[in-house]
């Protein structure tokens, strides 16, 4: 989760690595530091929060030199302090991690037993130890960092810099991802492509035990077995990793009123007058059950996907977290297609349940935002989302467009099955198609959604209720909600209300209703109803129908734009979205960089 980079330069590296670390912020941002060898000397500068403390030592402590390593850190081993910021240096060598060192104990152990002390409480540290160890043993620094790698256990990408040694820098990944940049003269090093695209376009990512030795001038790679390979180079779009504001207040907003736009480019790149192109198959007609494996938002748009596979294409779904996935060691049926949703691809526990059902399920599917990630490299079949770049740590357009390739998955499953007709393909394309225009229209009521959730923003306990496809919306609602304005809030199965949770409603908990006029509308008033008459205040978010049969007995209705009820969670999510981003902006919180969170979970 934190953010890795290191440059090979030929002009002062310091301000290319911290803006580079800018980019990776959303990465975390517990602390931040770099280090720098000049004139052989190898120095560093460390500071605990946000970038910007960092910045500001550097103006009054620069630190100069052209070679460099920079990290911006999600806590793990240790507090958020300076002495445990990165780099960690010991002795001739710095130090940069991303995971976690799963033996870190007994090799501290050896450490001291042989006479070295510990200055931190992180596991990291004992990386840098253990090379200055096997540099004071003669060994040179390539050899000492290798001797070192072959001793870590864990998930870890670093990046190694040496006292003495302004053209040499040591990467290497195990779990953790890490990509080479090639420039003119220069060699960069980066957690992602987002880090390195104002510095190059000609990209190498590192596959899983690579490492790399890099020079200005060149890069040698070897793979898991220390054998030497060649790795190809390929050309990054710029624009795609584009990291701005462009004039909104928070990346989150951005990339809410971005939706319409990215949805557009998303159906034109899966959609033709003909009618879906996935680009490849993925056995979906001879699927006989699917397993769906996510993390957080991610695990919210499965168990939304679920619904559509099993009403459309008639395919029974099984949906699990990716962090429990794996220790069950689930059974896997024969033609079982395995499909794994990461915006990142680099989701930990999801790469390591995908490595699970790897030979074990009859296909491999991936839905990702990110398309040279390691699940879409060790998919079968990877479909990229075309979010673009998000930056916000609570995901929004991810979300949608996670949403709109599996709805179109759930669509091809069913045509080829058999279960839907060519007319009925093209009755729901074209509702599809109509959506970026809904999208528009529901961002409209913004003004009306900001009121509500400033009202929202009173409440220390919040819950949010929706019946069958709404569901896993009021979910998603409520996890947006308590990830970036830290009020509590719980989502239920509007039926599962009176099974314990209405023992909570009272007037100081708000209520909010997802309820689009669809087949379970009057089971859900109904539901709210039962709150209503127990003094709760009900906000609920439907359609114009649905308003009018509420008849005005809501604390406070959003109403939106109709819209077959298959393709409501797409468009639900949004108001969702706003309510969450104004309730955390009235409570002054840090939208964009919620406090414990990360974007990119990389460690288990």
């Amino acid at each position: 989760m934190c953010g890795i980079v290191g440059v090979l330069g030929t002009h002062e590296v310091a301000p290319t690595l911290v803006e580079a670390l800018r980019r990776l912020e959303y990465r975390g941002y517990d602390s931040a530091g770099i280090a720098t060898v000049n004139s052989g000397r190898l120095d560093r500068r460390r500071a605990v929060g946000k970038l910007h403390n960092l910045s500001d030592l550097l103006v009054h402590q620069p630190l100069p030199g052209k070679s460099g390593i920079g990290h911006t850190r999600w806590a793990t081993h240790g507090a958020p302090t300076e002495a445990n910021a990165h780099p960690h240096q010991a002795g001739p060598v710095a130090v940069v991690h991303n995971g976690i060192i799963e033996n870190y104990r007994l090799l501290r152990e050896e450490l001291a037993e042989a006479g070295y002390s510990f200055a931190t409480q992180t596991d990291t540290e004992t990386v840098a130890l253990l090379t200055q160890h096997h540099l004071s043993q003669g060994m040179a620094p390539e050899q000492a960092a290798y001797a070192t790698l072959e001793r870590l256990e864990g998930a870890f990408a670093l990046v190694f810099l040496f006292e003495g040694e302004d053209d040499l820098m040591i990467a290497a990944r195990k779990g953790s991802p890490l990509a080479v940049g090639h420039g003119e003269g220069e060699m960069y090093v980066g957690s992602d492509a987002i880090a390195l695209a104002p510095l190059t376009d000609r990209i190498t990512y590192l596959e899983e035990g690579d490492s790399a030795v890099l020079t200005r001038s060149s890069v040698r790679f070897r793979d898991a077995e220390g054998q030497q390979v060649a790795r190809e180079a390929k050309r990054i779009r710029m624009d795609a990793a584009r990291v701005d504001k462009s004039g909104y207040k928070h990346f989150m907003a951005k990339e809410i009123f971005e939706q319409p736009t990215v949805l557009a480019d998303a159906l034109r790149a899966y959609l033709s007058p003909e009618g879906i192109h996935l680009g490849a198959d993925a056995g979906l007609a001879g699927v006989q059950r699917i397993t769906m494996v996510a993390c957080g938002t991610a695990f919210y748009a499965c168990l939304t996907a679920k619904y559509w596979f099993e009403r459309l294409a008639r395919v029974p779904v099984e949906v699990d977290i990716a962090s429990e996935f794996r220790y069950r060691e689930p059974p896997i049926p024969e033609g079982t297609l395995a499909i794994f949703v990461s915006q990142s691809g680099e989701t930990a526990d999801t790469l390591a349940a995908l490595r699970y059902c790897k030979g074990r399920a009859a296909s491999i599917l991936s839905v990702v935002n990110v398309a040279e990630s390691s699940i879409a490299r060790e998919s079968d079949v990877a479909l990229p989302i075309h979010a673009g770049a998000e930056i916000g740590v609570a995901s929004t357009k991810a979300f949608t467009c996670q949403l709109n390739v599996l709805y179109l998955l759930a669509l091809e499953t069913a045509r080829l099955r058999g279960e839907i007709d060519a007319e009925g393909i093209s009755e729901r394309l074209d509702a599809l198609r109509s959506l970026p225009g809904l999208f528009n229209a529901t961002l409209e009521r913004d003004d009306r959604i900001a009121d509500a959730a400033l009202a929202l923003s009173e409440a220390r306990d919040v819950l949010f209720l929706g019946r069958g496809l709404m569901y896993p919306l009021a979910l998603e609602g409520a996890l947006k909600l308590k990830e970036i304005s830290y009020i509590h809030a719980e989502a239920y199965a509007s039926g599962e209300l009176k099974h314990g949770p209405i023992a909570l409603i009272d007037k100081t908990v708000p209520v909010v209703v997802m309820a689009p006029r669809d087949g379970l509308f009057d089971k859900t008033v109904s539901n709210m109803q039962e709150v209503i008459a127990r003094g709760g205040q009900v906000l609920l978010i439907t359609d114009a129908e649905g308003a009018r049969e509420a008849d005005g007995e809501t604390w406070r209705t959003i109403v939106l734009p109709d819209v077959p009820e298959d393709l409501a969670p797409m468009l639900y999510a949004l108001p969702a979205q706003l309510l969450a981003y104004h309730a955390a902006v009235a409570k002054g919180t840090d939208v964009d960089q919620p406090r414990n969170l990360a974007k990119s979970v990389t460690v288990e």
